[in-house]
């Protein structure tokens, strides 16, 4: 009787498109109200993904989505965080 197997899929608040839940970054707002990135999707609290894209990334802080899709600020330190591992996988 077995099925295939379902991929988790979320949608990436750059692009807006529905990817594989492995591909993308989480970014998560714990229980305590302190941001992180959750490399593993383990971290408990509200997460948000965004691709492994740099394009997705600029879209996704300017157009505010993280702050929308939190419904408050995000801190600077997190988008400087998500530039340096972008920079450092595209070289």
């Amino acid at each position: 009787m077995g099925g295939k197997k379902k991929i988790p899929e979320r949608m990436c608040v750059g692009c807006q498109k529905i990817r594989s839940k492995k591909d993308m970054i989480r970014v998560v707002r714990s229980p305590e109200g302190e941001f992180a990135i959750d490399r593993t999707g383990k971290k408990s609290g509200r997460g948000a993904y965004i691709c492994a894209d740099f394009h997705c990334l600029e879209a996704a802080i300017k157009g505010h989505r993280l702050e929308k899709s939190f419904k408050c600020p995000i801190d600077a330190e997190i988008y400087e965080e998500l530039k340096v591992g972008f920079l450092n996988t595209d070289a």
